[in-house]
């Protein structure tokens, strides 16, 4: 019997699973509690404006990249969108610009922007990311969860070092996987130690003392690599992921939020949504958080989520503002992804990413107006004990915020406020109730320590994807993320088949 899945979330690590699944053969069903896929990468319509929700930054579709190697797997003639230059800009508090180039002017820029000596630290950094990514890209098994993963993920090391091994093999790679990135900028100067910082918190969630020096070198190169502004915005991935799964027979329902995992021992046999209706399942593949797979499990909890805290003690929220903006406000040769750091420490306000629809595409916006989406990390739990305590004190701080970010943001386009005919706010209670992600967490677990990362193997038969797994939060990572999880299942139904056949070819 064709074997049943049921993916609980059509965010892009679930639909990137779905359509690879589903191109294989499998009877693949994917439940979206939502009325559009992409989660957190998705772009929600409201009052003539198409608004990204979360990420806003596309990067992993150069050739022979993440994006580029899913499109091909899945048959994705070609991503509608384009890659423009520069990538993006980041501002320090003392007014100077940083532009991020995708090309050679990149040396350039860092020279006259943080002195010739910050060159050791760039070479550091896109060396050691030349050599992760190309590792990152054979789709290695880390976190290794048995011993079939640690030989397979030996077998992969040994393969891609090949006769080249000690070229490849960085000086100082054993040091850096242990290590945090601090140690690369010991001697830096203020501004090169607080642009990376920056960058940092919104590609691993935390900053240079605390940044796994591998993952840090990994995140900081995005930029580096191409960033790609998808015609109708971010859900854009989603929407051709969702057709490419039906394209290959499996189905993708929308208004179908995932109340409970129907279990008999000990193993998943059905999904129930919050109407009552079940879909049988042999596999289950949950692109959501660890806490909301635990509310899913009820009584009969997998050991490796029983640990979990009743919150998430690191990590971040969101506060978000989504903003229709007259288009005569804005520069013509502004850079359409910008990072504004007003004073630290970052978040809450204090440091805000800002990125706006180009003004050719017209799905995005009424005629000569532009979408704005306007993030900054914050403490998801103050906000809930407002909200849970306080609605006034809520309400009023969430004004407050709104306020705060637009001053910072008005530092880059004078008038902003002005100009906006709309500008939502979004805590992480509005993330919580729209993207049904618990508390609103977002963005995964900070990248500290490469050896606490988790696994995709839930239970016996239950998978996580998403930001929650290596190599954790962007649509490139999260995309690879789906990779893995499709090659482990493919071939662990292999490996049943071969053990039914012998089997059964065994005399009585």
């Amino acid at each position: 019997m064709m074997k049943r899945v049921v993916v609980i979330g059509a965010g892009i690590g679930g639909l990137t699973t779905a359509s690879l699944l589903a191109k294989a053969g499998l009877n693949v069903t994917v439940l979206e509690a939502h009325v559009y896929p992409g989660g957190t990468a998705g772009t929600f319509y409201h009052q003539g404006y198409r608004f990204d929700v979360g990420a806003t930054v596309a990067a992993g579709f150069y050739p022979g990249g993440p994006m580029d190697r899913l499109a091909k797997a899945v048959g994705i003639k070609t991503w509608t969108g384009r890659q423009d230059q520069p990538n993006m800009m980041v501002r320090l508090p003392n007014g100077k610009s940083i532009t991020r180039w995708g090309d050679q002017r990149r040396f350039s820029e860092y020279q006259a922007s943080f002195g010739p000596s910050s060159l050791d630290f760039w070479n550091w950094q896109e060396k050691t990311a030349d050599m992760l990514w190309d590792l990152a890209l054979r789709n290695p098994a880390w976190p290794p969860q048995s011993p079939a993963d640690l030989g397979r993920l030996i077998r992969q090391s040994m393969e891609w070092a090949g006769s080249d091994f000690p070229t490849r093999l960085r000086p100082g790679i054993i040091a850096d996987a242990f290590g945090s990135v601090a140690s690369h900028l010991k001697n830096a100067s203020d501004d090169l130690r607080l642009f990376v910082d920056a960058q940092l918190l919104i590609a691993a969630q935390t900053t240079n003392k605390h940044a796994n020096a591998l993952y840090a070198a990994s995140a900081l190169d995005l930029p580096r690599r191409g960033v790609m502004h998808l015609e109708g915005g971010m859900g854009a991935i989603a929407e051709a992921l969702v057709q490419a799964t039906r394209i290959h027979g499996g189905e993708v329902l929308y208004r179908k939020e995932a109340a409970r995992l129907i279990m008999e021992k000990n193993r998943i046999v059905a999904v129930e949504t919050s109407r009552g209706e079940r879909f049988p399942a042999d596999l289950v593949i949950a692109n959501l958080t660890p806490w909301n797979i635990r509310r899913l499990y009820g009584e009969v909890i997998p050991q490796k989520l029983r640990s979990l805290a009743e919150r998430p003690q690191s990590g971040w929220g969101a506060f978000m503002v989504y903003v229709g903006v007259d288009q005569t406000v804005l520069p013509d040769d502004l850079p359409l992804h910008q990072q504004i750091i007003a004073k630290e420490p970052l978040g809450e306000g204090n440091s805000i990413f800002l990125s706006i629809s180009p003004a050719r595409d017209l799905k995005r916006a009424p005629v000569g107006k532009r979408a704005i989406t306007i993030s900054t990390h914050t403490r998801f739990g103050p906000w809930w004990d407002l909200f849970q305590n306080n609605r006034f004190g809520y309400e009023s701080t969430k004004m407050m915020y709104l306020e705060r970010i637009m001053k910072v943001a008005e530092k880059l386009i004078p008038g902003l406020s002005a100009a906006a005919e709309l500008a939502l706010p979004g805590t992480p209670v509005t993330f919580d109730r729209f993207t049904r992600r618990a508390w609103g967490w977002v963005g995964g677990f900070p990248q500290v320590n490469l050896f606490q990362n988790w696994g995709p193997k839930i239970g016996p038969n239950c998978w996580m994807v998403g930001d929650s797994i290596f190599p954790g939060q962007s649509t490139a990572a999260v995309a690879l993320g789906g990779m893995r999880v499709a090659q482990d299942i493919l071939r662990s139904f292999q490996m049943e088949a071969c053990e039914l056949t012998e089997t059964e070819s065994i005399p009585a």
